[in-house]
C-alpha cells in the first residue's frame, strides 16, 4: 500500500540520510536546563566536540531544539570534507 496526501509529499521530497555529524559550536553556558539536557543527550561534553548520530526524526527533535548551539551534516558531507582538507 502507497502512501497518499500531504506526508508522502513530504517523504518523497526528504533525503534520507542514515547518519549525520552533529559539532558543537558554541557553548550551553547561560541556556536554560533543558537545552543543557539535550546537549548532553546527544553526547556533547564540550564545544568543539563532534558527533555521528543515526538519522531519526527523533534525533532531528533533539537537534531542532539547540539548532542555534550546533552545526549539522550529513556523514557523507562530512567525510569529503575531511578528505578536502588533509591533501
Amino acid at each position: 500500500m502507497t502512501e497518499t496526501g500531504k506526508g508522502a509529499e513530504k517523504a518523497k521530497g526528504r533525503k534520507a540520510s542514515g547518519r549525520l555529524t552533529i559539532t558543537q559550536v558554541k557553548s550551553g553556558i547561560c541556556t536554560p536546563k533543558d537545552q543543557k539536557a539535550t546537549l548532553v543527550s546527544l553526547g556533547f561534553r564540550r564545544r568543539g566536540d563532534k558527533v555521528v548520530r543515526e538519522d531519526s526524526p527523533a534525533m532531528r527533535g533533539m537537534i531542532r531544539k539547540v539548532r542555534h548551539l550546533v552545526l549539522v551534516q550529513a556523514e557523507a558531507e562530512a567525510e569529503a570534507k575531511a578528505v578536502t582538507t588533509k591533501g
